[in-house]
């Protein structure tokens, strides 16, 4: 490698760059105040939901790019037991953290105990 930059690279650094200031500045810049319509607020509503399924689903049905092949998992006993405790104590203050812990609770005894 040489110790130069191309230069069509700093020009799409610079670009990407201006194009992230003026988005994350648009509504900054206006003097006017922004409402966003209803249907674009009631779609936000939804957006984080949707990214942690994005992130947790495919972490408990696949490993290595790959279906799991077996009930044998551990990922899916505590994924069962973290949903029974999160609907058994839905109205609860605490029901995310017993989520956690009833869904540990049954992973680490089956992952380290039975090596699933």
């Amino acid at each position: 490698m040489s110790g130069s930059t191309d230069p069509w690279t700093l020009v799409t650094i610079i670009g990407l760059a201006a194009v992230t200031v003026l988005t994350r500045s648009f509504f900054f810049i206006s003097s006017k105040p922004w409402k966003l319509p209803h249907w674009a607020q009631r779609g936000l509503q939804y957006a984080p939901i949707a990214a942690l399924a994005a992130v947790v689903v495919p972490e408990v049905v696949m490993t290595q790019g790959h279906f799991i092949g077996s009930w044998q998992d551990a990922r899916l006993f505590a994924v069962a037991a973290g949903a029974l405790w999160f609907f058994w104590r839905r109205g609860a203050g605490q029901a995310v953290l017993g989520t956690i812990l009833a869904g540990m609770a049954v992973y680490l005894p089956l992952h380290l105990g039975l090596g699933w």
